[in-house]
């Protein structure tokens, strides 16, 4: 039940990205700060929302938007409403945009995460809503459904209680929360109603049945029974009458505006999911199929996987075995303004993988390297991908990771085109200052590298050298290289905490030394913590 919880507080903790100024002699670490609206404010990418022209991505750092291609950005992590708040979703509904937050507190020496709510904009982000984090009263202590009076655990506090998706009725407003479970309001965030699903021990529910069990994913002072069914991360809803939520026991199929439940899970069905922990969904509207990134929750025969439909979840296909997905995007191919083909886009853990034959195979994504810079992406942990398309026949695809964000400018290409990188970084104040970060960093992790930041002021050839604390050497990572950066360029060159014999050093504390030319070299500290 925590697997989740934990991703996400490692997610944010690996994300705040730290420098060390080589001027000060100590190990005085500051946190980095976007210095302008060229770039997002983040480094760590949740969730990417491509709307016409636009394109939003929730971030570590709040949320910011693009409506010319990613060439300018408006951030608003520093407004009131998102000052220090992850973003874990962003979507559009009827002229709104909406978004979740959530925060990371420190409770008896645990990191937990902390939902705050909901935010939504109705003018494109010149103003926004809050909407507080649902709760309930310790009194909510039952639920109706039908006839039956169920016993529920009140959700009383913020703590562990935050919300992964949003979807949309005709009529309420819909989230998916770990600790809350499904969740929808008719009067735009003001109450709340808790929606029944099914326990892990019945796989439909009617109102008109006879019912006896607990609203509860975990057992309490009010409950006994713990159900995986009951913690939530996913929805989509096709209509007004037909909903899917995705929970950690499987994933629910309403037809009738989510009053009734048909949950399929990987033990019932002939031919199921690959896992029943049900993290995204989405739908090709070319081809009517349903895909959802499925992973292994406690079953020994479940997996990791992408699970795909093409008869409203009777039966399922699994793609990506032993993948660890994160999302789905879907490509549209147009032909005389019409769609005429898809291809299907998932961003895991290991790269990025896109089929134009419905699954029957993948192509990775290449390693992203930008086009004009030369930067690199430094991870091959994605957690969103989207397609954009122009009219001019062009398409903008967006590749959320948890170390910078990518655009990919095609035509008629497959993963060829122009590649952009999207990374943070602290301007330079002179010619003669230098810093890494992440510091300190942890090598063979995700993000795993940590990034030199300089400037050569014009064409010049650069040499870094890792030392040990004794002054040994352990790493040569470029030698006379030619670069050409500035003050406010993009880091180019990294260590991923190696020595020349490609073993992962030990954890302390370790000097490098950048040669420009023959200027004064410049010196700094790196503290490996594994």
């Amino acid at each position: 039940m925590r697997k989740i919880l934990v991703l996400i507080i490692f997610i944010l903790m690996c994300t705040n990205i730290y420098a060390q100024n080589n001027n000060d002699p100590r190990l005085n670490i500051t946190q980095l700060l976007n210095d302008s609206e060229l770039l997002p404010t983040s480094n760590s990418y949740e969730d990417v929302l491509t709307i016409g022209n636009m394109v939003w991505v929730a971030t570590s750092k709040g949320l910011s938007k693009s409506e010319d291609r990613g060439a300018t950005w408006t951030n608003y992590g520093e407004l009131d409403e998102f000052a220090g708040e992850f973003t874990s979703v962003v979507k559009y509904h009827d002229g709104m945009f909406w978004t979740a937050t959530l925060h990371v507190d420190e409770i008896n020496g645990t990191s937990i995460g902390v939902g705050s709510g909901l935010r939504y904009t109705s003018d494109n982000g010149t103003t926004w809503n809050v909407i507080d984090q649902p709760l309930d009263t310790d009194a909510d202590t039952i639920v109706t459904y039908g006839n039956n009076q169920l016993r529920a655990l009140p959700v009383t506090v913020e703590e562990e209680n935050f919300i992964y998706d949003i979807g949309f009725t005709s009529d309420a407003i819909w989230i998916a929360s770990r600790a809350a479970g499904i969740r929808k309001s008719t009067d735009m965030g003001q109450t709340w109603q808790r929606v029944v699903l099914p326990p892990d021990y019945l796989n439909e529910i009617h109102p008109e049945d006879n019912l006896d069990f607990e609203l509860s994913p975990q057992a309490g002072e009010i409950t006994t029974e713990s159900n995986l069914n009951h913690i939530a991360f996913s929805l989509f809803i096709q209509n007004d009458t037909t909903i899917y939520a995705g929970t950690s026991g499987g994933l629910n199929k309403s037809t009738d505006g989510g009053v009734s439940w048909k949950k399929m899970t990987h033990f019932n069905q002939t031919n199921p999911i690959s896992g029943n922990q049900v993290l995204k969904i989405e739908y090709d509207n070319f081809t009517n199929t349903i895909w959802a990134v499925t992973w292994k929750t406690l079953g020994v025969s479940e997996n990791w996987g992408l699970s795909a439909s093409t008869d409203a979840g009777e039966n399922w296909e699994v793609f990506l075995p032993d993948e660890k997905a994160h999302g789905v995007g879907i490509k549209y191919v147009y032909a005389n303004n019409l769609i005429a083909d898809s291809q299907i886009l998932a961003a895991t853990e290991n790269g990025v993988f896109r089929s134009s034959n419905q699954g029957r195979t993948w192509i990775a994504a290449p390693p992203a390297v930008d086009d004009q810079t030369n930067l690199t992406l430094s991870t091959n942990y994605f957690r969103a991908a989207k397609c954009q398309p122009f009219p001019d026949g062009t398409y903008d695809i967006w590749l959320g990771s948890i170390n910078g964000l990518v655009k990919l400018t095609e035509a008629d290409g497959f993963w060829s085109g122009d590649w952009k990188i999207y990374f943070v970084s602290q301007p330079l104040t002179s010619n003669d200052e230098s810093y890494t970060f992440p510091n300190p960093f942890h090598p063979g992790r995700d993000v795993g590298v940590a990034r030199f930041k300089y400037s050569t002021d014009g064409s010049a050839d650069v040499t870094i050298r890792i030392f040990d604390f004794g002054m040994n050497l352990v790493r040569t990572v470029i030698q006379n290289a030619n670069r050409n950066l500035t003050l406010h360029d993009a880091p180019l060159d990294y260590w991923d905490g190696r020595d020349d014999k490609g073993r992962i050093v030990p954890n302390g504390v370790y000097l490098y030394r950048i040669d420009v030319d023959s200027k004064d070299p410049m010196y700094g500290k790196i503290l490996v913590v594994r």
